[in-house]
């Protein structure tokens, strides 16, 4: 009989292929916990080539709050983009937005840093950081109601990133930082200090903890988006 992981990468891989939805409703129980989520991420990855060494490049890494579960995803490169960019041509089911900061990585990161690692000296690992967008798309009927594994399952529910200019990082106060969001000239997100882990640094060392648990080693060059500012703005095409 097929596993719920292998049925789950199938429907998948068959969605990205064709460009349609895959139907939820006959998937809704076949995953049981984030542990068959991310082995649908890895499966779907290595079957559509993504990465073309053994860590991805690029990813996504968040939570709802510091109390919550933090999840994580690796990102297909050919969706992320330096702003200004043009997305007309990348399949998207949906258009949601997220305002968030991208953090770049200075160094390699492995498991005796992180075992002795404080918040800190995490800290120390960031290079450089950016203003970002992501944009939220899935490839299932569902949309925006997508139940939790089988939305971590899909790249927790990414569809492209869009990346400003890198500047070093730095201490910043970070629930003082506002942020805005404009849609066609005209503002229509204002929010201020309402990252849900407070800063963006915070969930550093959980990344890095999900990515050595598989591959020793976390990269230098590694670029993590941490979290959206804004939950999520439903923008429409257009």
């Amino acid at each position: 009989m097929e596993s719920g992981v292998s049925q789950v990468a199938k429907a998948l891989l068959a969605s990205r292929r064709s460009g349609q939805v895959a139907d939820v409703g006959p998937l809704l129980e076949a995953l049981h916990g984030s542990e068959d989520a991310y082995a649908v991420q890895a499966l779907v990855a290595a079957q559509l080539g993504w990465h073309s060494g053994p860590v991805a490049k690029y990813w996504k890494s968040g939570g709802a709050s510091r109390e919550s579960i933090i999840t994580h995803a690796g990102l297909p490169p050919q969706g992320v983009r330096h702003s200004p960019a043009d997305l007309s041509q990348w399949p998207l089911h949906l258009h949601g937005i997220e305002a968030e900061i991208a953090i770049r990585l200075g160094c390699d990161v492995n498991d005796e840093m992180l075992s002795s690692a404080s918040e800190q000296d995490a800290r120390g690992w960031i290079s450089e950081f950016t203003v970002a967008i992501e944009v939220i798309s899935n490839h299932w009927s569902s949309g925006y109601d997508t139940p939790l594994w089988l939305k971590l399952a899909d790249l927790q529910s990414h569809g492209a990133l869009v990346l400003s200019d890198w500047q070093p990082w730095r201490e910043h106060k970070w629930a003082e930082q506002a942020c805005e969001i404009s849609v066609n000239d005209q503002t229509v997100v204002r929010c201020t200090g309402s990252l849900p882990l407070g800063s963006p640094d915070w969930g550093l060392r959980t990344f890095a903890r999900h990515v050595i648990g598989t591959h020793r080693v976390l990269p230098k060059g590694t670029v993590v988006t941490t979290g959206s500012w804004n939950g999520i703005y439903r923008a429409k095409a257009g």
